[in-house]
């Protein structure tokens, strides 16, 4: 996993015309996102035969990716990040574990920026899959340019689940994704578009990354 430096980045909401400042602590940021290959391989479940193992897994919720990382967790010998409240209508995370864990939006967004100040790292066809260079498909992780962090398909290619509440006051538990996709315009493709949807939410370019603490 790639070693994210400590820092800040200035996050904004389109939709409600504002801004803010977050601090973003030194943490641990996959390369990729989850495969389909890795994916199976941790629920013990097999690859189907026209699905590309170096894909990234879609059609995972939320409510998924969270089992997933204490699954991976248990299977790594570390600490699990995710536990169950309230009967079951809330999860907590304890950001002191070891475990593999969702990022923040706020660090998905610095870590996609790596030091940039742009809408995008790069120029889009050479950093990502989408609308217009796709042809429809999920493509392998890892093919365009990665950022100057080493991380790849930041932008495009698959929407990455974060951890964070979009808005409780108005959405309640919807949760945030970001970063565009392989069905995505070009303008969708952003460091800092975002988008959210109900933690139970499944679709053909929504996957996620995995993120520790450090």
């Amino acid at each position: 996993m790639a070693n994210i430096p400590a820092g800040e980045v200035i996050m904004r909401d389109d939709r409600i015309k504002t801004t803010w400042r977050a601090e973003v602590k030194s943490f641990l940021l996959a390369p990729i996102p989850v495969t389909n290959e890795l994916y199976s391989s941790v629920l013990q479940k097999s690859v189907g035969p026209d699905v590309c193992p170096q894909a990234p897994v879609v059609e995972v919720s939320w409510n998924d990716a969270i089992l997933f990382c204490n699954l991976l967790s248990q299977k790594a010998g570390l600490q699990e990040c995710y536990t169950t409240c309230d009967n079951g209508e809330s999860i907590v995370c304890d950001w002191r574990a070891d475990g593999y864990r969702l990022p923040t939006e706020a660090e998905w967004q610095y870590a996609c920026k790596a030091g940039t100040t742009a809408y995008r790292y790069g120029e889009l066809d050479e950093i990502a899959w989408h609308q217009g260079n796709s042809e429809g498909i999920v493509h392998g992780a890892g093919i365009k340019l990665p950022n100057a962090w080493g991380l790849y398909d930041m932008l495009g290619n698959v929407w990455e689940w974060c951890w964070d509440l979009y808005d409780e006051n108005v959405y309640g538990t919807y949760r945030v994704f970001r970063g565009g996709s392989w069905a995505e315009e070009a303008r969708g493709c952003g460091a800092t578009c975002r988008r959210r949807s109900h933690p139970t939410f499944r679709i053909d370019d929504l996957g996620f990354r995995l993120a520790r603490s450090l």
